[in-house]
C-alpha cells in the first residue's frame, strides 16, 4: 500500500474498469480501492468510475477518541461502541455510504438501457472497532468464548508471526504493557475485543440488508448480480494472533457469496463450518460433496463471466498482459457444480511478505524495498503449506534456495507445524506433487475451452 499500482507494477486493467469499456456505468462507495497513493488519491477516477466515488464526510474522524472508557474519558480504543448521535456530524462513514447506495438505487431509472456496476465498501469490522452500541446486545459478554487455540503452534518458525502493531497502538491495549513480541492480552479484554467485533459484523450486516432491501423494492433484484465479499481475515486471537498480516487461514479466509438471479442459484461456501462438532455427520458429508476451493482472483472471471462478457483468458507465466487473470470463472460451479468439481482446482494460494526472519516494528506492514522475505501459502479444507523464502523487492524475484522458514498444518485449528516431521515428510511430497499435477491440469482444461470458444 506504498506505491500506485498503475505506475510501480503495471496499467493493469480494474474490474470497474472493464465494466466500464462495456457501457456500464460505474459508481464506487466508500472503501472499494484502499484510499491514498496506491490509488493514486482519486480511488483510480477517472479511469474506474463514471462519476466521482463518494466518501462519508464522517471517515475523517475514523481515529478519533471517542470511544468511551472505563474512566469516563474518552479515547482512541481498539474497542469503540459509541452513542451515534453524539458522533461528529451525528452519524458514522458505513452509515453515509448505505444511505448513498439507497439513494443510487432509488434514482436509477429502471427504462434507461445503460446497466450500472455498483461498488459498496464498508468499512468495518475493520479497526476501531466502531458501531453503535446496540449492536452489543446481540452478543452478551458472559456469552463470549475465546479463541480455541490460543497459543503458538508447535515447532512454529517466528518469520510466520505477526506482532500486531496495529493493536498496540490503541490506547486501551496500551494501558497492558504487553511485551514485544508475544505478549499476551488479558483474557477479560480479549472477550471485549471479540465481542465488538461481532457487534461490528451484525452493523454491516444491517447495511446491507437495507441496500438489498431497496434493490427489491425497485425490482431491480431478479436482474442484478450481487456478490458479498471481505478482502481479508482477521485474527481474533487464535494463536495469540490478532488482526491480518499472517497466512493463517483465519486471516486469508473470507465471506463470498454469489447471487446469480439467472442461474437461479445461490452460491455460498462459507455458511457451514465442517469441523463444528455440532454439524452432524450426515450434514458434514453433504457440505463434502458441495465444497469446491475458491479465491478472491476468481471474482473478476465471475463477474464477467455472468455479465456475458468476454472472459479474461489465464495470465501466461513471465509475460505482463494488460487484460489477463489469475483467477477462473466460478460460472460452472454455479451451473452444474457436480461435474465442474470433477476438473475444479484443489488448492487456493496466498503470499505475506516479511522485513525480517525475528520480529519487528514493521513486520506487519513493511514498505516495499524493506521487504527481505515472502511467505508463499497454499491450502484447502485439509492442509495448508507455507515457505517463507528470500526476496528481492527491486526486481521481485523469490530466492527458493534461500528458506527461513516451512509450515505445514494439517489439522483445521493449526496447532501444530509438522513440515519437519520425518513421517509427514512423504505425505508432504507426495501429496504436494499431486496439488500441483491436479492444478496443471486446471490450466490446460481453461486453455483448452478458451481456444474452442
Amino acid at each position: 500500500s506504498h506505491s500506485y499500482w498503475r505506475k510501480s507494477v503495471a496499467n493493469f486493467t480494474s474490474l470497474p474498469q472493464y465494466f466500464k469499456q462495456y457501457s456500464y456505468y460505474t459508481q464506487s462507495v466508500g472503501k472499494v480501492f484502499h484510499p491514498g497513493i496506491v490509488s493514486n488519491h482519486s480511488n483510480d477516477y477517472p479511469i474506474s468510475w463514471s462519476s466521482p466515488p463518494f466518501h462519508g464526510s464522517a471517515e475523517k474522524y475514523k481515529n478519533w477518541a471517542v470511544c468511551p472508557s472505563a474512566d469516563g474519558l474518552y479515547r482512541a480504543n481498539i474497542v469503540c461502541p459509541v452513542d451515534v448521535d453524539k458522533q461528529p456530524e451525528q452519524t458514522l462513514p458505513d452509515i453515509q455510504s448505505a444511505k448513498f447506495a439507497i439513494d443510487f438505487l432509488d434514482n436509477y431509472n429502471t427504462s434507461d438501457v445503460k446497466p450500472f456496476f455498483l461498488a459498496v465498501g464498508f468499512h468495518k469490522p475493520h479497526i476501531p472497532l466502531k458501531c453503535p452500541k446496540k449492536y452489543l446486545d446481540l452478543y452478551p459478554l458472559d456469552t463470549i468464548q475465546l479463541a480455541q487455540n490460543q497459543y503458538l503452534p508447535k515447532h512454529f518458525p517466528e518469520v510466520a508471526w505477526n506482532p500486531w502493531m496495529d493493536l498496540k497502538d490503541r490506547q486501551d491495549i496500551k494501558q497492558f504493557n504487553i511485551s514485544f513480541p508475544f505478549g499476551v492480552i488479558p483474557d477479560y479484554y480479549q472477550k471485549y475485543i471479540r465481542q465488538s467485533y461481532y457487534a461490528c459484523v451484525s452493523y454491516i450486516d444491517d447495511l446491507i440488508g437495507s441496500v438489498l432491501q431497496k434493490l427489491n423494492d425497485k425490482h431491480l433484484a431478479n436482474d442484478t448480480i450481487v456478490m458479498l465479499l471481505g478482502d481479508h481475515g482477521w485474527s481474533l486471537g487464535e494463536h495469540n494472533e490478532w488482526a491480518k498480516y499472517s497466512n493463517f487461514d483465519v486471516a486469508l479466509k473470507v465471506p463470498l457469496i454469489i447471487s446469480a438471479p439467472k442461474l437461479n442459484k445461490t452460491l455460498n461456501y462459507h455458511h457451514m463450518n465442517p469441523f463444528d462438532p455440532k454439524v452432524k455427520k450426515a450434514n458434514r458429508s453433504a457440505l463434502n460433496e458441495m465444497k469446491a476451493v475458491v479465491e478472491l482472483v476468481d471474482i473478476f472471471p465471475t463477474l464477467a463471466d455472468l455479465a456475458g462478457l468476454p472472459v479474461p483468458h489465464i495470465c501466461r507465466e513471465n509475460v505482463t498482459e494488460l487484460m489477463c487473470s489469475e483467477g477462473v470463472s466460478l460460472k460452472p460451479l454455479l451451473h452444474d457444480r457436480q461435474n465442474a468439481k470433477k476438473w475444479w482446482k484443489s488448492v487456493a494460494f496466498s503470499q505475506y511478505p516479511r522485513p525480517s526472519a525475528k520480529s519487528q516494528a514493521n513486520s506487519d506492514q513493511p514498505a516495499l524495498n524493506d521487504i527481505k522475505i515472502m511467505g508463499y501459502s497454499m491450502g484447502n479444507s485439509y492442509f495448508r503449506y507455507t515457505e517463507w523464502i528470500g526476496f528481492d523487492a527491486k526486481t521481485l524475484a523469490a530466492n527458493w534456495s534461500q528458506q527461513f522458514g516451512r509450515e505445514l498444518y494439517l489439522n483445521p485449528n493449526q496447532t501444530n507445524n509438522v513440515a519437519f516431521n520425518p513421517r509427514k515428510a512423504g505425505d508432504m511430497k507426495s501429496g504436494l506433487q499431486q496439488v500441483l499435477q491436479l492444478n496443471a491440469i486446471l490450466i490446460v482444461q481453461i486453455l483448452l475451452s478458451s481456444c474452442t470458444k
